[in-house]
């Protein structure tokens, strides 16, 4: 009998604290590795899950979408139930739907929105230790939004991703870079694009952050751009402060 499958598009949360990030490792715990196998306890079969991108070790998730085909014949408004049974409670997958065979979680995006959490005040918030970067010195927002404004646009940014990253092509567009400041010290950067290059998004915001303890000059972050060059930038932010926020598609 032929099987008949299904291309099935998912979003799922995860706290990233207790994972070697996104990707299945050969010798390290990844929310990949436990979703697949999730997926064969439910459907009986293996399969490869794709995603719209990697996310580092620490590093967490919000709105990561995932794709699967599969030849189960559950009712897709049914898989993230299933899958609650499956996984541990640091990984929820919150909404299934089914897509055309054509579609892709990784080459279809067209927007990814990530945003990172620093905790400004004089001490650490110990129920905000895994999920924000302490800095205790006073920050100049202002400052800070001054400098963004020289990342907005299509750049090359071979300055603010890790001389690790693999691809050729480092030029990404940035839509939109927004600071919020909330109670108890909390401030947000989000950050709008076409894509990501790796450790990204947390140069850039290593990098605002020496520009709002007064350091640097919001200026600078345009020679740092034109430079091509990762030292020229600030240190890339610990992982725990940045979540996968949401992907357009």
């Amino acid at each position: 009998m032929v099987k008949t499958y299904r291309k099935i598009k998912c979003k799922v949360s995860y706290d990233g604290t207790d994972y070697a990030g996104y990707q299945v490792q050969s010798n390290a715990l990844t929310v990949q590795q436990l979703i697949e196998e999730a997926i064969e306890q439910i459907a009986k079969e293996r399969t490869t899950i794709y995603a719209s991108g990697r996310t580092d070790a620490g590093v967490h998730a919000r709105g990561q979408v995932f794709h699967f085909r599969t030849a189960c014949s559950i009712p897709v408004h049914k898989w993230p139930y299933a899958f609650v049974t499956k996984l541990p409670n640091d990984i929820v997958v919150w909404e299934a739907e089914e897509v055309p065979d054509d579609f892709h979680a990784r080459f279809d995006v067209k927007e990814k929105i990530y945003r990172y959490s620093l905790m400004n005040r004089p001490f650490p918030d110990v129920f905000h230790r895994k999920y924000a970067w302490h800095v205790p010195y006073d920050l100049n927002l202002e400052a800070m939004r001054s400098a963004a404004n020289y990342l907005i646009g299509e750049h090359d940014f071979t300055s603010f991703c890790s001389i690790k990253t693999d691809v050729e092509d480092k030029v990404r567009e940035i839509y939109d870079i927004s600071l919020e400041e909330h109670d108890e010290g909390r401030v947000w950067l989000t950050f709008r694009g076409n894509g990501f290059l790796y450790n990204m998004v947390r140069i850039m915001t290593g990098t605002l952050v020496k520009v709002g303890t007064g350091e640097w000059e919001p200026d600078r972050v345009r020679d740092i751009l034109e430079a091509c060059d990762r030292t020229a930038a600030g240190p890339t932010a610990p992982a725990q402060g940045l979540t996968l926020w949401e992907v357009k598609y």
